[in-house]
């Protein structure tokens, strides 16, 4: 994964826009994860009971409080998708897709049948149709196994000198970007990722047939970041063939 043939197509701004078109997903999808767990692990609900996991709950909570409502770098808060969301603007990214799918969501759409809209990438419908798939198993190691090998630490160093280079030549378009990358990864490198690692230890336990099933969830995870991987190369080279 971290040699994928993805990070030399992303050296120009308009095949990274297409990336962004499609990861866009995959860090909503992210979020979709962690509200399984904080609804499995914490009480969400009124009347309020205590939880019956406080250390899973207190793990999630804190990776919560910063992917929903982290600082923006203007003094301001947003959700790390906010902060994907306002940076594939200023670069001038297509948001339809993903604002289409929301707005279908908000008006009480199913997440499967608002995935059917044609401005959803097809590799990135499939991608979350995979996540979904796995969460209707309602295996919570299997969710919290996901969760945890699916994260952003497939994003290599490189890609973050790709983005370097490119806001240099477009003139700081991707200053946003740059400040999503610096966070969300150095928060999932130094925090999340082992409070995650943490979480689904507790879960699994001793539980032979518990493992089992977090190892397959994050073999296929692995394969379905792959194939979206694949699939916005795809996408790339179309681009490039139709002009």
């Amino acid at each position: 994964m971290l040699n994928h043939r993805i990070y030399a197509e992303i050296d120009r701004m308009d095949a990274l826009r297409l990336f962004m078109e499609h990861h866009v997903f995959a860090v909503w999808d992210f979020m979709s994860l962690l509200k399984v767990l904080q609804r499995q692990l914490c009480c969400v609900e009124v009347p309020w009971i205590p939880a019956a996991d406080p250390q899973g709950c207190r793990l999630v909570n804190e990776i919560v409080l910063a992917e929903e409502s982290d600082e923006d770098g203007r003094g301001g808060i947003a959700s790390h998708f906010e902060l994907y969301h306002h940076s594939m603007k200023q670069c001038g990214a297509n948001t339809a897709g993903i604002d289409g799918f929301l707005n279908e969501l908000r008006q009480g759409s199913q997440s499967l049948a608002a995935l059917e809209s044609p401005e959803v990438p097809p590799a990135a419908r499939r991608f979350v149709q995979q996540t979904f798939k796995l969460i209707e198993t309602g295996n919570l190691c299997a969710v919290a196994s996901a969760f945890t090998f699916g994260r952003e630490d497939l994003l290599p160093e490189v890609f973050q000198r790709i983005v370097d280079e490119l806001n240099t030549q477009g003139g700081g378009t991707l200053e946003d970007f740059k400040y999503y990358l610096d966070r969300h990864i150095s928060l999932d490198g130094d925090e999340h990722g082992p409070m995650a690692t943490r979480l689904l230890q507790s879960l699994c336990g001793t539980d032979d047939s518990l493992w089992k099933a977090a190892e397959q969830a994050a073999v296929d995870c692995l394969v379905a970041r792959q194939e979206l991987w694949d699939g916005i190369c795809d996408a790339i080279s179309q681009n490039e063939s139709s002009r």
